[in-house]
């Protein structure tokens, strides 16, 4: 790249100072932008050290909330139950790539669809843009079924997550 080039690149990315004086390059986004329903994000957790784990299609469920399944045995569910911090990073298509981080919490023990899994709440605090000018995200990560009922079971899921969007969305009048 020309020193033209670099110092374009650097005007164009923004840096925020935190109050503890480090620098971040990485400006923070006021709402949750749009992402495709079939994104797998990472979700984050910590007791007491950092653990990340895939999920299959968050669903946004507004400006500054995310829902999520997440399987009633697995780690990560435990974990938030203890310590709610957790960060959800996504990566997809349409250039969409930024951290959520905030608290959760599981506001349905049982999905109807899915006894075994638990409807999850991300509450966001803080989203973190991470896009940049030297290039853009064109597509997230991708996968090739190989059970057709593991598939299904994940679109009852979603539907599931989808109708607690909307149903949380009206109590909250938005």
């Amino acid at each position: 790249m020309s020193s033209l080039g670099r110092r374009v690149s650097r005007r164009l990315r923004p840096v925020v100072r935190r109050p503890d004086g480090v620098r971040a390059e990485h400006p923070a986004l006021e709402q949750l932008p749009e992402w495709p329903l079939r994104t797998v994000a990472v979700l984050a957790t910590v007791d007491p050290a950092p653990f990340a784990i895939p999920v299959s299609a968050p669903v946004r469920a507004g400006d500054r909330s995310i829902l999520i399944a997440l399987e009633r045995n697995r780690g990560s569910l435990a974990r938030l139950r203890r310590r709610p911090e957790v960060a959800l990073a996504v990566l997809a298509g349409g250039n969409v790539a930024f951290t959520a981080r905030g608290h959760a919490s599981v506001v349905e023990e049982h999905l109807a669809a899915m006894p075994d899994y638990a409807a999850v709440a991300i509450e966001v605090e803080q989203v973190d843009d991470h896009r940049q000018p030297a290039f853009e995200v064109d597509s997230g990560i991708g996968r090739r079924w190989l059970d057709d009922d593991e598939q299904s079971a994940l679109g009852e899921r979603v539907k599931e997550l989808q109708e607690l969007a909307d149903w949380r969305s009206r109590r909250r009048g938005e």
